[in-house]
């Protein structure tokens, strides 16, 4: 009786304890933010913090916003900032390091915490407020109090004049313009745009979904509500025909210049110049770009890598899967496209062949591994120099070309029954809805699983190792071939001449941008930033440059008369024959019925 007595009480105590720390963990926090002088580019910032204050309280400003990996340092925009208790008192802070603030809260109910963050860079990662919007990354403006990221929170949003309010969060109080997060994953995954915005909805698999336009364009509005949809509803199909939320937001921001954009859990944020719509080539960019966002919505947002959520918001977030996160993900931007009739098999195969080119043009991928090059994203993908076509690859580019020749070989594999698709849905039933993370062997796993074979040799080769890339094994088994010399003969080619040289035309100058290792001017002493007076002893800008080339051969000697910084130089180049100038791919000759059925389901008109 004794010891059954001192183990309820043990058990009594754990569960107190336990309920305590669950209550600390949920305590709500309010926040407040106002733009009463949008000329300032000050976003204004109340945190309200009550019950249960420790005799201090951190607040952390996160230095990264997931899907965009690289630490930006948000804290270096905070100012002004104070803290007070429920009676106005001014309370004791000071930082500890770059983003923490701590605040001796001296037994106070209520602690009120005021800062402003300058907001003047449109980036779909970043904050802006002018006279236009305001536009804000949660991550980019509020402070979460250390080891609270599970608490939950409102945000009560003061607009300036007429602007309204939208965001994916749930509203509490719409007329009050206050929305509640359950926590802060969700509250840094929910953008908000505040402004004067245009709005289209469409509905969709039972869902509302709204385009949400700040700035003026040349787009129409029928046409994108019909596209838009497209889009969502392939998606949809793709994983059983419904979509994981009850309503979706497409934040869309027209200017002069720019483009991008970020995936967010309900929501997704887009850049697009202003009088891109009525170009076929800008337009179907665009989509594409809009496909890519929306297809996160279960790549990354729910079927999520081992590193990748929940996040530690301090520092990097290491994994060797970004390219299944971005590079799957732009393997089924053109995908989606296809299936939703807003590209044809050509222009699928014109860009698919471009892709191929240009990561034959890049010497860095006999240095940089997928995996590698996920790994590495936090110092080399966002801080790229001129040197980085020789020692790096894009985990975006090629991760999009390896998706395609796994997804090639399940089907090879499974005679057309199975595919990526496959895949990804097995994943999203396993991993998310289980709600589990998946590590780089779990995906091989699937991937073996779906194609009922041992893919060991592909992965080894194409994902942890940096092999060439076999397209034509690959491409065969749905009756295509990769022809690689543009319809030349390999002769031709080799007696055309060939600098090799990246160069661009900037005002007056003409640069050199890059040098890829391997090539003439790589070889015989070009460098990046170099800038060409003349060719031969005669002035050229880009254009003129570029058709004197046209007129040399293989062997040809060309002097170019350079500024190295402010020295004149000439140098003198042998020009050598260009290998692999323009990738087509093409049909084989008499396709076999196996070859034809595996073609119409990959791209073709068959049902995925």
């Amino acid at each position: 009786m004794r010891k059954f007595r001192l183990t309820f009480v043990i058990n009594l105590v754990f569960f107190i304890l336990l309920f305590a720390s669950f209550a600390q963990a949920q305590k709500e926090i309010n926040f407040t933010v106002s733009m009463s002088k949008p000329h300032t580019h000050l976003l204004e910032v109340e945190v309200r913090l009550r019950d249960g204050l420790s005799a201090s309280t951190d607040l952390v400003m996160p230095v990264w916003t997931p899907g965009s990996y690289l630490v930006r340092e948000y804290a270096r925009h905070v100012q002004d900032f104070g803290a007070k208790d429920e009676n106005g008192k001014e309370l004791l802070w000071g930082k500890t390091n770059k983003n923490t603030w701590r605040i001796e809260t001296n037994n106070a109910k209520e602690v009120v915490v005021t800062y402003r963050v300058y907001s003047n860079e449109l980036t779909v990662r970043t904050n802006e407020l002018n006279d236009l919007h305001g536009y804000w990354n949660n991550a980019a403006l509020l402070m979460y109090p250390n080891g609270q990221l599970k608490s939950p929170s409102t945000i009560r949003v003061v607009p300036f004049g007429n602007w309204r309010v939208a965001t994916s969060l749930a509203a509490v109080d719409l007329r009050k313009n206050i929305f509640r997060a359950e926590n802060f994953d969700e509250l840094y995954d929910s953008p908000f745009e505040v402004s004067d915005y245009k709005e289209i909805k469409f509905d969709a698999r039972g869902a509302e979904h709204r385009i949400v336009i700040s700035g003026a364009g040349n787009y129409n509005s029928e046409r994108l509500r019909t596209d838009f949809k497209k889009i969502v509803e392939v998606g949809a199909d793709m994983f059983g025909g419904n979509v994981p939320y009850k309503d979706y937001i497409f934040i869309l921001h027209l200017r002069g210049s720019g483009g991008g954009g970020l995936e967010h859990l309900n929501s997704c944020s887009l850049i697009s110049r202003r009088f891109s719509f009525t170009s076929a080539t800008s337009y179907t960019n665009f989509l594409t770009l809009v496909a890519h966002e929306y297809f996160h919505l279960w790549n990354v947002k729910r079927i999520r890598p081992d590193a990748l959520g929940p996040f530690d918001y301090t520092q990097e977030n290491y994994t060797k899967l970004l390219w299944v996160a971005e590079g799957v993900t732009s393997y089924y931007e053109n995908l989606l496209m296809r299936r939703a009739g807003l590209l044809t098999d050509k222009q699928f195969l014109s860009g698919l062949s471009i892709s191929f080119q240009d990561l034959q043009n890049t010497p860095g991928r006999f240095q940089t591994s997928l995996e590698e090059a996920s790994f590495d994203a936090w110092i080399k993908f966002y801080r790229q120099d001129e040197n980085a076509i020789n020692n790096q690859i894009s985990y975006y580019d090629k991760g999009a070309i390896v998706s395609t020749l796994l997804d090639l070989e399940i089907r090879r594999s499974t005679k057309g029954a199975k595919s990526l698709d496959d895949v990804m849905r097995y994943l999203y039933a396993e991993f998310f809805q289980k709600n589990r993370n998946f590590s780089p062997q779990d995906f091989q796993r699937a991937c073996e699983s779906v194609a009922s074979k041992n893919l060991d040799p592909f992965f080894k080769s194409y994902v942890s190792g940096r092999d060439e890339l076999n397209y034509d094994y690959f491409l065969t088994v749905a009756g295509l071939r990769l022809d690689k010399f543009g319809g030349l003969s390999s002769a031709m080619l080799k007696e055309s001449a060939y600098f090799g040289a990246n160069l661009a035309q900037d005002g007056e100058r003409l640069v050199v941008r890059s040098v890829p290792a391997g090539t003439p001017a790589y070889d015989q002493g070009i460098y990046s930033a170099d800038q060409i007076i003349a060719l031969d002893g005669f002035r050229v800008n880009l254009q003129d440059f570029n058709a004197r080339l046209a007129e040399k051969k293989s062997g040809d000697k060309i002097t170019l008369t350079i500024f190295r910084g402010d020295e004149l130089r000439a140098i003198e180049i042998n020009l050598r024959g260009r290998i692999n100038p323009s990738f087509v791919i093409l049909p084989v000759d008499k396709p076999t019925s196996e070859q034809l059925k595996i073609y119409q389901g990959w791209i073709g008109t068959a049902k995925n």
